[in-house]
């Protein structure tokens, strides 16, 4: 093993040995080449006032050489903001901006010790980034029964971790925390187990209410005080928006410092609280009260984005901190907000009209991007398959009697006609399959 990687283990070891334990065996193996090209690039750009010939870009009159044809699109820019490689670690000031962003709107981080956000390749990097450091074959990766279909792929095909599932409501219709704290304890003869926690939910647009996360935050404890090694994930990837009586935080804030055995770890990002979808602007953040444990963290997330994207696009996280620093920013992402409101608050009236009761009931919803139905009788593929055939009209089929509705791209004048579509698709295929 790399004496580097050898000399975070034992940071990490020193510092806290049940995350050292939760490492996998490429988590252990990792760290970022302090004598390398960019470390001696970093002391060039530094010292190097001459000539500064370590970097593979290309230089034009003291800046970095460009076509016009780009630039005359990005004039508001400087070429050195656009062009150059970003740090791996992602550009400075757009960290502390966003770090300043997540402990005013989280303020249940007032107090709390977590790291600086590490810049990802937009959310499935960050979670990526996790898989990569923490999971291995066998490991249990703990989830509820309607989740975004790319954990199976990130955790489960990459890292060929166990995937777990529980289910998401329970008789109640609200998070069902008893089977999360199930979950967790099952996991007690390993050891070990990586709990994914997404709210805004997706598929159901469910975020749970401030005395869930008082019991999710307490089903996670109870696994650590049994001897379960807990790596906390909240994938927030749309935070913000939300709409009704839900919590108005993130989870983070309670799992950060919760117990010994827990590593809490932020994934987030610009991508869907920014309207930014392919800017590809994420962050991965972590807490610990051991200083020297984050920047051992920090440390191995930086090999693994350099072994695979070395850094992340510069342009995008220029935008998006240009976009932080307005004056103008609040305020339009306040308008953005009230119309996905608008779209969310007509969907639940529609439903709640019970002009389509006989053929389904909904999923509790109350922000995000979505919302699923509960087809009573109709397949939900064949009613997806008769929508885009039929209709032009597409949704997405989750088993059997689920189909997921993103509200977040019809307009709110359209959703009426959405609907009463969706409805007479289920009226044929129900006819189609009793002959009637």
């Amino acid at each position: 093993m790399n004496p580097l990687a050898q000399q975070l283990n034992e940071t990490i070891e020193r510092e806290n040995p049940h995350v050292h334990a939760v490492l996998s065996d490429l988590g252990k193996a990792i760290y970022f080449p302090k004598v390398g090209i960019l470390s001696q690039s970093a002391e060039a750009k530094a010292k190097a006032k001459k000539f500064n010939a370590t970097i593979g870009i290309a230089t034009e009159g003291g800046q970095p050489m460009h076509l016009k044809v780009i630039q005359e699109t990005l004039s508001a820019y400087n070429p050195k903001d656009l062009y150059e490689y970003a740090p791996p670690a992602g550009k400075p000031e757009l960290r502390t901006a966003w770090r300043s962003k997540m402990l005013k709107e989280n303020p249940s981080l007032e107090g709390k010790s977590f790291g600086n956000p590490i810049v990802t390749n937009a959310l499935t990097h960050g979670l990526s980034i996790v898989a990569d450091l923490f999971a291995g074959p066998g490991d249990a990766v703990v989830i509820p029964n309607k989740n975004w279909e790319n954990y199976e792929l990130t955790f489960g095909v990459r890292r060929g971790a166990t995937i777990v599932e529980y289910p998401l409501y329970n008789e109640q219709y609200r998070f069902n925390s008893a089977a999360l704290r199930e979950a967790l304890l099952a996991q007690k003869d390993k050891g070990k187990a990586i709990v994914l926690l997404n709210f805004p939910n997706n598929p159901t647009g469910y975020t749970p209410g401030a005395q869930e996360y008082d019991e999710i935050t307490a089903a996670i404890r109870d696994a650590a005080e049994a001897g379960v090694n807990v790596v906390a994930v909240t994938d927030d990837a749309y935070f913000g928006l939300f709409f009704e009586d839900s919590a108005q935080e993130s989870l983070f804030g309670k799992l950060a410092g919760l117990h010994p055995r827990v590593l809490a770890v932020k994934v987030d990002g610009a991508t869907k609280e920014e309207y930014v979808w392919g800017f590809r602007v994420g962050f991965i953040t972590y807490a610990s009260e051991s200083a020297d444990l984050l920047n051992a963290l920090e440390q191995k997330t930086l090999g693994i984005i350099r072994a695979t994207i070395s850094s992340g696009p510069h342009p995008t996280q220029t935008f998006v901190l240009h976009a932080l620093n307005s004056p103008e920013f609040e305020a339009q992402k306040e308008e953005k907000y009230t119309i996905m409101k608008g779209r969310a608050n007509r969907v639940k009236e529609l439903l709640d009209s019970g002009r389509y009761e006989d053929v389904w009931t909904y999923y509790p919803f109350n922000s995000g991007y979505f919302m699923c139905l509960k087809l009573k009788e109709a397949d939900a593929e064949s009613v997806r398959q008769r929508l885009l055939d039929e209709y032009g009209i597409g949704t997405i089929a989750l088993g059997e009697t689920d189909l997921r509705v993103a509200f977040s791209c019809i307009e709110e004048p359209h959703l009426e006609e959405l609907y009463d579509t969706i409805y007479q698709a289920v009226q044929d295929v129900t006819a189609a399959k009793t002959g009637v």
